[in-house]
C-alpha cells in the first residue's frame, strides 16, 4: 500500500539499476517521482513497470538542452522539488565487453587517454553539478530540501591512502577519482547550503552488479540499493555525510572521506 505525502523527487538515470530501485521505493513511500532517463522511451517503460505516481522525463545530464527542457517540464507541472537524487554516472567509455581488470588497467593515470578521462569526469562531475545547479531553484522552494548523490567508497582519499585497504589498487584516475571530485564538490555544496536548510549527502551502494560495471559486481542490485534507498528516504542524516553500503544485517556505516 502506497503512502501519501505529496513530496516531489527527481532521480537521474532511473530507468534501470540503482536509480530504478530508488525511484520505485520513493513512489512506494508517497513521493511524486520524476524518473530521469536519457531515452524517454526507456524511461516510460520503467515508469510503467513501477506504476503509481511516477512520471518519465527525458534527461541526458550531459546535454544542456535536455537539462533545460527537463527544468521547463518540472516548472510547468509542479514548480518545486523536495528531493534530487543524482544517480546518473558512467564508469568508462571503452568497449562494454571488457572485464573490470581490463577497464582498471586502461584507466590508470599513467596510461588513461585524456579524452576518456574527460568523458567520465564530464558525466560524473561537471554534468552532475550542472543538473544540481539547474534544479536548485526548485529545491529552494521546499521546507526541507535534500540532494542525495550516489557516489562510491572508491573515491575516498582516506581509504585509498590506507596501506591496509585491500581495494586501494582499484583507485583509478577516471571513475574512482571522478567520485573523489564529486564528493569534494558536494561537500562544498553542503557547507554552502547549510544556512538554507538544504541537506546534501553522499552514499555508496558498494560493488553492485549493474550496467556500470558490465554486471561484474559482487552484490545484487536489490542489495546494493538498500543504503541509497535508506538515505533517499531519511530526513535525519546530517548534511555533508557519506554513508556506506549496507552490511549483511542491513546496518550501515559512516564512511571516511
Amino acid at each position: 500500500m502506497q503512502k501519501e505525502n505529496n513530496k516531489i523527487a527527481l532521480v537521474t538515470g532511473a530507468n534501470k539499476g540503482i536509480g530504478y530501485q530508488i525511484a520505485k521505493a520513493l513512489v512506494e513511500n508517497g513521493y511524486r517521482v520524476y524518473l530521469g532517463s536519457r531515452s524517454l522511451e526507456n524511461g516510460e517503460k520503467a515508469a510503467l513497470e513501477i506504476g503509481g505516481n511516477i512520471h518519465a522525463i527525458a534527461l541526458d545530464i550531459t546535454d544542456p538542452i535536455s537539462v533545460k527542457n527537463a527544468v521547463e517540464k518540472v516548472q510547468q507541472e509542479t514548480g518545486h522539488l523536495d528531493l534530487l537524487v543524482n544517480n546518473a554516472a558512467i564508469s568508462n567509455v571503452g568497449p562494454s565487453n571488457r572485464t573490470m581488470e581490463e577497464v582498471l588497467t586502461a584507466q590508470m593515470p599513467s596510461v588513461v587517454p585524456i579524452e576518456d578521462l574527460r568523458a567520465v569526469w564530464e558525466t560524473n562531475v561537471f554534468s552532475t553539478l550542472a543538473v544540481t545547479q539547474a534544479f536548485l531553484p526548485f529545491l529552494r522552494k521546499s521546507q526541507r530540501a535534500r540532494i542525495v548523490n550516489v557516489s562510491s567508497a572508491l573515491g575516498s582519499l582516506t581509504l585509498n591512502s590506507d596501506l591496509e585497504n585491500p581495494f586501494r589498487n582499484g583507485f583509478d584516475a577516471a571513475y574512482g577519482a571522478s567520485k573523489t571530485a564529486l564528493n569534494g564538490i558536494m561537500l562544498s555544496l553542503a557547507i554552502e547550503l547549510e544556512k538554507e536548510n538544504i541537506n546534501v549527502t553522499m552514499v555508496s551502494p558498494g560493488f553492485t552488479a549493474t550496467e556500470l560495471n558490465n554486471f561484474q559486481g559482487t552484490d545484487t542490485v536489490e542489495f546494493g540499493s538498500l543504503e541509497p534507498i535508506k538515505v533517499a528516504l531519511s530526513e535525519d542524516i546530517p548534511t555533508g555525510s557519506f554513508r556506506g553500503p549496507a552490511d549483511i544485517s542491513g546496518a550501515n556505516s559512516h564512511l571516511p572521506w
